[in-house]
């Protein structure tokens, strides 16, 4: 009986966290192919990035937000894959931040934190998702980010005008994690004033608050173009080799 309660006494005390996931994009990029649905080994990109977010016990319920033409095979797929903690998927916006606030809207309202994760991101962790949950859940707006391996120049017209110290340089990834009632705050403000913003932490830092970043991984890539494909065959092939 005492480890029955104390069972179920952690269930109770773990963070509810909701993960949105957007995959609306056109995917210009990847020469006519939707990304969310090109294979890697055989699986599409969308349901190894679903997959592994089922994997995250901290990740209570998720919600994908895609083309409205894209809904039966998002659906179908997770059925057909048992993606069990997917409860809705909605059809997602004109920009980023109209389709990730069409989905934090659907969001459970026992959701402390929400976690947006881009749809072709295929090579999250538990480990990963854990180490930013635990930096929401203190300050509130927490990211993924690595630091940038290449001499980074701003340019105008072609001449270089700057050359940042890369030392203070990061690639930020996803997933994003934020305290839930902020970042619907964040995105209310960021779509009503129709703010260009390129990730959610964008949105959150325009109402001034502060994102914490924590250590990324360089695996955890974004599939955008064809070559990322192969990269993403060659991370799952030092995978299985560790295995």
């Amino acid at each position: 009986m005492v480890k029955l309660f104390k069972r179920k006494q952690k269930e109770e005390e773990r963070i509810f966290c909701t993960a949105v996931v957007p995959a609306a994009g056109s995917s210009t990029r990847m020469g006519g192919i939707n990304k969310i649905f090109a294979e890697l080994d055989g699986i599409p990109v969308l349901i190894r990035t679903l997959m592994a977010l089922e994997s995250c016990e901290d990740i209570r319920e998720i919600i994908v937000v895609t083309r409205d033409t894209d809904i039966p095979m998002a659906a179908s797929l997770c059925k057909e894959y048992g993606i069990e903690k997917v409860t809705k998927i909605v059809c997602g916006g004109a920009v980023r931040a109209e389709s990730v606030y069409n989905g934090v809207r659907e969001a459970s309202p026992e959701a402390r934190l929400i976690a947006v994760h881009d749809g072709a991101r295929p090579f999250i962790t538990p480990a990963l998702v854990g180490g930013v949950i635990k930096a929401a859940a203190k300050y509130n707006a927490a990211a993924p980010g690595v630091r940038v391996k290449d001499t980074v120049k701003v340019v105008k017209n072609g001449r270089v005008i700057d050359t940042p110290n890369r030392d203070t340089l990061y690639a930020i990834q996803t997933p994003q994690i934020f305290d839930a009632d902020l970042l619907k705050g964040a995105l209310t403000n960021a779509v009503n004033k129709a703010l260009p913003i390129t990730d959610d932490c964008m949105a959150v830092e325009a109402v001034g608050a502060e994102v914490r970043i924590v250590q990324g991984s360089y695996d955890n890539i974004k599939i955008t173009t064809p070559e990322d494909i192969y990269t993403g065959m060659a991370i799952l092939a030092a995978g299985k080799e560790k295995v």
